[in-house]
């Protein structure tokens, strides 16, 4: 048996559906061009990506190239990635949560 909805009632419903929807979008768009920067080391190794994980800055410290431990250079590297795709999620985490308004919608974290 299906449950009936009055239409002024699924109408409503689906207007705010759709303006939810909007709001999620803009506030997607918006993270995904923000850029999120976070360092390692000190401040020896520093990365810049977009909300969308494109890496589009890194600045390496001259004290931090040694030839003859590439491997904590690669650390630094790899936790500043690390962390600066994090904030990158939590932003995006925190702009659909916002954009939803508080509305528990299936699907949408």
């Amino acid at each position: 048996m299906k449950a009936r909805i009055p239409n002024a009632i699924g109408n409503g419903l689906m207007k705010k559906l759709q303006e939810v929807q909007e709001r999620l979008a803009a506030a997607q768009a918006q993270v995904e061009e923000s850029e999120y920067t976070a360092s390692s080391g000190g401040g020896a190794v520093s990365v810049t990506v977009k909300g969308n994980h494109a890496v589009t800055d890194i600045t390496i410290s001259p004290d931090v190239v040694d030839p003859e431990d590439i491997e904590m250079l690669q650390d630094l590297l790899i936790a500043a990635i690390n962390e600066a795709t994090q904030k990158a999620d939590d932003a995006m985490q925190s702009a659909v949560d916002s954009a939803k308004g508080g509305a528990a919608i299936p699907g949408l974290g």
